[in-house]
């Protein structure tokens, strides 16, 4: 079991000493800023071309990772802040990361169906070749149905991991085109003269310098606890949740019903996460709690699944696809429902063990 440790920055901890104050979250502020204009620099001395390089791809993450947190303390604590500043500038910041993350989205989408396809089919072939002979060779199998269905995924497979490059690759394409026409638009720069400023001067309520963080800290944990109360861990629980495939091929393409309230949870978790870097001071320097971690990483991999699920049942309705097509692209989407399922079984684990931990 891991060592438990005393966190300082936990509002919950009972830690006595100096309350973190506005002070602390404007030299928070500050360090986010200073990081958002250094990626930004580094983004422009390291080129973006056609798919871009590795130095431009980090310095877009760095530049989300500063983005997501400025924007999750303007939200947390804005009763500290200038609030017409603070209104105008979240959905701005929301604006950047929003638009930076598609490229890597649908890179990381791509890759992980390309490889569920690969497990699920068990084919050496696969995606290596994507003809229409792939598969054809195996010979006819005496054992029966089970056989039969393993060679039409294994034909199938080829033809779906083919589509699904064709489309998330051109999603992937248009993504890095709409990136570098923001990063080059006067919104961006707008943006970024406003950062500039922050990095400097950060526009806090007279009241703020002798205002402890602590309190709204906590509020943003309770917010996150309370909405973990709504979620259905007992279903999570469970090895197969069959009502988790229902919607999944229909003809109606809105979000899977499921999955809202724990997408939600995941941005909770984040702002909690967040909040308590800023109440650690200007660097962030806060214990990092594992278990928090791996509840984060659970609910990741959840949106993760969740999504890719939703991008093979959208293949699946590519108009005239082979029926082989069509059955591989089926069983994937079921694959990544379970993956769903597995994830959300996950945070229910990592949660169980935080709050064992907090009691």
């Amino acid at each position: 079991m891991a060592q438990q440790h005393l966190d300082p920055t936990d509002p919950r901890s009972g830690h006595v000493g100096p309350a973190p104050t506005g002070d602390a979250l404007a030299g928070y502020l500050r360090t986010q800023a200073t990081e958002f204009l250094r990626a930004l620099r580094l983004h422009r001395e390291t080129g973006a071309g056609a798919h871009g390089s590795e130095g431009s791809a980090e310095a877009a993450r760095a530049l989300r990772r500063s983005a997501r947190r400025v924007s999750a303390s303007l939200h947390t604590f804005q009763s500290l802040l200038d609030t017409d500043w603070c209104e105008a500038m979240r959905p701005e910041l929301a604006w950047v990361s929003g638009t930076l993350a598609m490229e890597h989205a649908y890179t990381a989408r791509l890759e992980r169906l390309l490889t569920a396809l690969h497990r699920l089919s068990g084919s050496t072939a696969f995606p290596a070749q994507v003809s229409a002979g792939v598969g054809a060779a195996a010979p006819p199998s005496k054992a029966g149905a089970p056989a039969q269905e393993r060679g039409n995924l294994t034909v199938g497979a080829a033809k779906a991991g083919a589509l699904l490059d064709r489309q998330l690759t051109l999603a992937r394409t248009r993504a890095h085109s709409t990136a570098l026409q923001a990063l080059g638009s006067s919104r961006f720069h707008a943006i970024a003269d406003k950062v500039a400023v922050l990095a400097s001067e950060v526009p806090l309520t007279r009241s703020a310098t002798g205002t402890d963080l602590r309190p709204l800290a906590t509020a943003a944990e309770d917010r996150l606890r309370d909405a973990v109360t709504t979620l259905p861990l007992v279903t999570a629980g469970s090895p197969y949740n069959a009502a988790a495939l229902v919607h999944g091929l229909s003809p109606d393409t809105v979000p899977h019903p499921q999955d809202a309230p724990w997408h939600q949870v995941r941005l909770l978790l984040r702002l909690h996460r967040y909040a308590r870097e800023a109440v650690s001071g200007p660097k962030g320097n806060a214990v990092v709690d594992l278990r928090l971690l791996s509840a984060g990483q659970a609910l990741n991999r959840h949106r993760d699944a969740s999504e890719a699920a939703a991008a093979a049942a959208q293949a699946a309705r590519t108009p005239r696809i082979a029926p082989a097509t069509a059955y591989a692209l089926g069983v994937l989407h079921a694959d990544q429902r379970h993956e769903v399922e597995a994830a959300r079984f996950a945070f229910q684990q990592a949660w169980q063990k935080e709050t064992v931990g907090a009691s």
